[in-house]
């Protein structure tokens, strides 16, 4: 021991340093891709999902066969049984009786594209994903957020055929609690590969605040509460009801909200309840991105921070604009899809800043209480010549 001597760590080359952050950060770029691409799957099955839901195309595949259903049929005498099978349901006797084969072939075809969709994310998930498990790649914190995800994804077949199974016995549509259940979890499962991929993309350089968290955490609580609410909404048909704004039925508070009992069943089964709470759920996202700009700006004008919050609450403006469009239109699919996608695109940005603000008060605190490093070893020949 007598020949080793100790140096600080802080004076430690620091291009040594950031070589080896770079080295890390590029061994994880594929990972980053992965995630990320998932994520854009499961954004894409959302909207056909939404086109299904708007074409009245969910319950025209009326078996759950999670192989061979991969397969369309392939001749007239696999389309007239597939057909029979659909007329044996409640919608086709209170709806589409008159439905050709040719018709029965367009809807079916939403809803086996949407099935093809999750499969092929399935697959774009676990490959990959036990190829980066046995390389050591899936650890630590980014392995846990990695789990919710593969757990999300398992769950949302299971609550898929769970939803199409309400609609094939007695009611004419899905049951609106089990789609937005449905919906819930492919917004979870995007929200948390994107809160993955984003830890893996970005090296903060700036320091937030415990409240600018607080706040970043809380807004994308919200943009998923009005997700749901906007699926519950959509499974009762609310869009076709009330279509005038910023009035309900002439009022602010329409005659008839929350009139069920309990009083807590008209979220879920009253059509006017439904319509209302989202629109009150549009507000409160509205004024949450709003406030949290102006106080980003205040704060910490010219940051990233500021420029996040800022885009956030455009997204936000431009939103609100889709929603009161798509019902004072009447619900016209290429709006109501679009003002789908943005939710979605919304709610992902908000889980992204979420996660950047959280990363940034992290770095904030390493660096108002740096770490005491301790002397490092240095043996006889690195020692450096006086």
């Amino acid at each position: 021991m007598s020949e080793m001597r100790f140096r600080n760590m802080s004076q430690q080359d620091p291009r040594a340093e950031s070589l080896a952050r770079t080295a890390a950060s590029d061994s994880l770029a594929p990972v980053r891709t992965w995630l990320f691409s998932v994520a854009a799957l499961i954004f894409a099955m959302v909207m056909i999902g939404g086109a299904t839901r708007l074409t009245e195309s969910g319950l025209s595949i009326t078996q759950w066969q999670p192989i061979t259903g991969v397969i369309p049929p392939l001749n007239q005498q696999d389309w007239v049984a597939e057909f029979d099978r659909y007329k044996q349901i409640p919608q086709y006797a209170a709806f589409n009786t008159d439905m050709t084969l040719d018709g029965f072939k367009t809807i079916f075809f939403w809803e086996w594209t949407h099935r093809l969709v999750a499969r092929l994310i399935g697959l774009a998930f676990i490959v990959p994903g036990l190829w980066f498990w046995r390389r050591g790649r899936l650890k630590g914190a980014l392995g846990r957020q990695v789990l919710v995800a593969t757990g999300l994804l398992a769950l949302e077949p299971i609550v898929g055929w769970w939803m199409v199974s309400s609609g094939l016995a007695v009611r004419t549509e899905v049951a609106q609690d089990r789609l937005a259940a449905h919906l819930l979890i492919a917004a979870a499962t995007f929200g948390a590969l994107v809160y993955a991929g984003v830890g893996l993309a970005v090296k903060p350089r700036e320091s937030s605040s415990l409240g600018f968290v607080a706040a970043a955490g809380g807004l994308v609580a919200l943009i998923f509460c009005q997700l749901g609410l906007g699926a519950l909404m959509a499974g009762l048909r609310g869009g076709y009801i009330d279509n005038t704004w910023p009035l309900m039925d002439g009022a602010l508070i329409p005659k008839g909200v929350f009139s069920l009992t309990p009083w807590a069943r008209s979220i879920v089964d009253d059509i006017t309840t439904s319509q209302f709470d989202h629109r009150l759920g549009a507000y409160a996202v509205f004024v949450a991105a709003i406030a949290m700009a102006v106080m980003a700006r205040r704060r910490a004008p010219g940051s990233s921070l500021a420029r996040r919050s800022g885009a956030l609450a455009l997204l936000a403006v431009l939103q609100v604009g889709l929603g009161i469009a798509t019902l004072v239109l009447v619900m016209p699919i290429e709006m109501a899809l679009a003002h789908q996608a943005v939710a979605l695109l919304l709610f992902g940005m908000a889980v992204a800043h979420w996660r950047v603000t959280a990363m940034e008060r992290r770095t904030g605190r390493a660096r108002a209480f740096p770490r005491r490093a301790g002397p490092a070893v240095v043996l006889p020949f690195e020692r450096r010549a006086p």
